[in-house]
């Protein structure tokens, strides 16, 4: 049994043809496989035929992904009775080999001890500190062929899963019990953590969604409206036509938000779609049945103060919806979906279109009502700055954490982002300066909504993640215009 050469031909064979999108049954998972085959074998005193055997078994378990997903078992048999030959194996040893790689198909069915060895050299990352980083491969893998299966839905699974494992032989019970215990207690309290917090961000973005357009709507018919001040963005063009045409302003408004609502959904996601078209909704009914005083008449008639706290509270409405991952104008939608088709930068396009708005203002109400609502719109930009804590485009975030791999494969596949790992050191505290480890440090750049989504994601992983955000005011190049998540 050639079994060295038929180990480098069927890795290097898998590495050529599996399909990209096997994340977990990889040929990294394989030479996994193979190896803790060896270590667990050798620990339950298996012979040196029998290794070799086992290992054999190993090598093929999964190769029957290059044919199928279904039943793949069956079809690395097949490969088994096809290559093993080839490498000297009678028909004997094939068929053990055979015998063996069906009893890892689940539930699995060992029944014999080198049956029992692969099935728990197979499930071997159940009990490693590793468990995390593999289960969320495998929940990649599986989405792709269940795209409807959710992050809770797959909780439950793992969890089933886990309480209903065991390990078969006393090696690995003694190696992997203790620790796929742990991991059994993290991903229950993780379950319900996820439970817990999914509902409470839900009520949370609600509320400042509702809160936001309450205050927008009074920086609108308190200040702005009265005076024929206008905004930027759809905001600032609703405003406009009605102080030009006398049309209704909550109607205006959502009209003209109905095609970025929809736009949103295919530059940014379904979900920023959805918030946003709620936020649209809960200002227009705000701005036309809440009997807001109106401050020319109840307060002052000093139209700098007016203009200058009309945007303080616009902005405030538009910072609180942002934070909740929503959006009051859409007008930074229609600049992403602009700037893949120019050569502008977002700020350029976003300047463009409101200049030509308090051009249209200064022709129709005077330089100067177009003046005092340019010194709202800046105030309003402003006051965003201070609510949601940096409103440029780009922001560049560095983690550090002693889970960098987990967190370094949520970044890529769950945010989509690009990362770059410089190779650091972490410790040197005071009074145990002597004490510090290698450490992976990342740095990835985001945009300004999706900061929050980002620390959700890193302390999920690591409470005790260090995270610190810095303000990037241009950027290009990699994949960092991809579509943002929400």
């Amino acid at each position: 049994m050639q079994l060295e050469k038929l180990k480098a031909f069927i890795l290097e064979k898998l590495h050529r043809e599996l399909p990209h999108w096997l994340t977990y049954h990889s040929p990294h998972h394989t030479e996994e496989v193979v190896k803790h085959a060896y270590e667990l074998g050798k620990d339950e005193g298996l012979s040196e035929h029998e290794l070799v055997i086992l290992e054999t078994a190993a090598v093929m378990h999964d190769t029957g992904f290059l044919a199928t997903t279904a039943e793949h078992e069956k079809a690395s048999c097949k490969f088994a009775r096809e290559y093993l030959p080839q490498f000297e194996y009678n028909e004997d040893q094939v068929e053990r080999v055979c015998d063996i790689i069906m009893a890892t198909q689940l539930p699995q069915s060992a029944y014999d001890k080198l049956s029992q060895v692969l099935c728990d050299s197979d499930l071997y990352y159940l009990g490693t500190n590793n468990y995390q980083l593999y289960s969320g491969r495998l929940y990649r893998e599986m989405k792709h062929f269940s795209p409807n299966l959710t992050e809770e839905n797959w909780h439950q699974l793992e969890r089933k899963f886990l309480e209903s494992h065991k390990y078969f032989t006393e090696a690995a019970k003694h190696k992997l019990d203790a620790i796929k215990k742990q991991n059994f207690q993290h991903v229950k309290k993780n379950h319900k953590k996820h439970k817990q917090s999914h509902g409470d961000f839900r009520a949370a973005d609600l509320a400042l969604m509702l809160l936001g357009s309450v205050i927008s709507g009074f920086a609108l018919s308190g200040f702005l409206l009265p005076n024929n001040f206008l905004d930027g963005g759809v905001t600032g063009i609703s405003l406009l036509i009605h102080g030009v045409y006398g049309w209704e302003f909550p109607i205006v408004f959502t009209v003209l938000s109905i095609p970025l609502v929809v736009l949103a959904k295919y530059v940014v996601n379904k979900k920023f779609a959805v918030k946003a078209a709620i936020s649209i909704i809960l200002m227009s009914l705000c701005t036309h049945f809440i009997p807001y005083p109106v401050i020319t008449s109840a307060i002052t008639s000093d139209k700098l103060l007016i203009a200058i706290f009309g945007g303080f509270f616009a902005g405030i409405g538009m910072g609180l919806n942002i934070r909740a991952g929503s959006a009051l104008d859409g007008i930074d939608v229609l600049a992403v979906y602009t700037l893949k088709r120019s050569s502008f930068t977002i700020s350029e396009i976003i300047l463009a279109i409101n200049s030509i708005i308090f051009l249209i203002a200064a022709s129709h109400f005077g330089i100067e009502t177009a003046m005092y609502s340019i010194l709202a719109y800046f105030t309003a930009t402003k006051t965003v700055d201070y609510v949601v804590e940096g409103v440029e485009a780009y922001t560049g975030v560095t983690i550090i954490s002693a889970h960098s791999e987990r967190i370094k494969e949520k970044l890529v596949n769950e945010m989509g982002k690009g990362i770059t790992v410089y190779k650091g050191e972490r410790g040197f505290l005071p009074g145990k300066y002597e004490i510090h480890t290698d450490v992976d440090i990342i740095f990835t750049v985001i945009t300004r909504l999706e900061l929050r989504r980002l620390k959700n994601l890193v302390y999920a992983e690591d409470p005790k993640a260090f995270i610190f955000a810095n303000t990037i005011k241009e950027t290009t190049g990699g994949i960092i215009k991809q579509r943002s998540s929400h």
